[in-house]
Parts: structure tokens; sequence; C-alpha cells
């Protein structure tokens, strides 16, 4: 059996390596499965943390904020979905302290980066599903915009007769982005959390 070492992994996930990915399933996903499980989760709650634990170090590695310092790929995803599962749990029951004493989770273990990026996940994951709901034209010009294209460039990129146009369409788009994420009841839980 092929054993990647963390570069590789960490790599293959920067990459979207379908084979690691599917390496990394294969390897670690029993272990959360059964943590999550045993801690008042079904498999549906499992995959979700799994997945969500592999964009937050997707997004580390971006931001080239992941250390691993000694520790194997294996325990540190672990801890991630661990953070990300009881992070769940808190949402649900507001009884942080408690929930961390039945994980057993240190101080040390526990990243309070992480659960920032957690965060930042939801409101991406929020974000993304409004942002595929729009028209591809729509979608097209706004990744330009947020590429940062000059406005000249993506006029002529998309075919508009000019630039006044192509900023009027980009502020309409944006509009009714804004509008429709705050719309979504999600949106609004996020608000009171954040309060």
């Amino acid at each position: 059996m092929i054993n990647y070492t963390n570069e590789e992994l960490l790599n293959g996930i920067l990459r979207n390596d379908n084979v690691i990915l599917q390496y990394i399933y294969k390897n670690f996903y029993y272990k959360v499965n059964f943590y999550v499980k045993k801690n008042s989760g079904n498999d549906e709650d499992a995959s979700d943390i799994f997945q969500e634990a592999i964009i937050v170090i997707y997004r580390k590695l971006k931001a080239s904020d992941l250390v691993l310092n000694n520790a194997s790929f294996e325990t540190y995803l672990y801890s991630v979905c661990k953070i990300l599962w009881l992070k769940h749990l808190n949402k649900k029951k507001a009884e942080r302290d408690m929930a961390f004493d039945n994980a057993g989770l240190s101080d040390e273990e526990y990243d309070y980066n992480l659960v920032e990026v957690a965060d930042k996940n939801e409101r991406y994951r929020l974000y993304q599903k409004h942002f595929q709901m729009l028209g591809s034209d729509c979608q097209k010009l706004l990744q330009l915009f947020f590429d940062k294209i000059p406005l000249r460039q993506i006029s002529q990129m998309m075919g508009y007769k000019s630039e006044k146009y192509a900023k009027k369409r980009k502020f309409k788009c944006k509009e009714y982005l804004v509008t429709s994420i705050k719309q979504d009841l999600n949106y609004k839980k996020l608000i009171e959390d954040d309060t």
C-alpha cells in the first residue's frame, strides 16, 4: 500500500488531486466517523465535518498559514474535525465547557484560529450557494471583478459596448447577489451568532 508523506498529502489537497483526496478519505474518514457518531452525530454529520475539515486545511494552505511541526497529517486532520464537530455541538447546545471536557480536547489542541476559519467557511458556503444561483453572465463578470481585472478589460472580454456599461452591470449583479444572501435564513442566523 502506498504511504504518502505529510507534504504529499498537503500538496494533493492544494492541487485538488483526486487520487490523494480518495486516499485521505479511505484512510482517515473511519476514525472521524467513529468520533462523530460516538459524540451524538450520524454518518451525514461525519461526512459534512470531514469535507469541511478538508476545506479548512485547503484554506490554511492557500493562506500559507499551516505548519504541522511534528504532528502527522492524520493527527492534524483529526483535531480539525474534532474542533469543527465541537463547534457544531456548541452551537446547538451553548455548553462549550462541558463539550470540551467530554471530548478530552486540551487547550494546546484547540486552535482558535481554526474556529475563525470555520466561521469564514460558513459565510463562504452561503456566498457560494447564492453566487451559483446568479446567471452565468453575472457570475463571469463578478469573478473577473473579484480577480481585480480592470473594468476596461472586463468590458472587452464580456463584449460590452463601454466601460460605463460594465460598471453598471457589475453594480446590478453585486446588488442582486447581496440582496439574495441577506434574504437567506442562514445569513440571519450568522448575523445573530455574531452579536
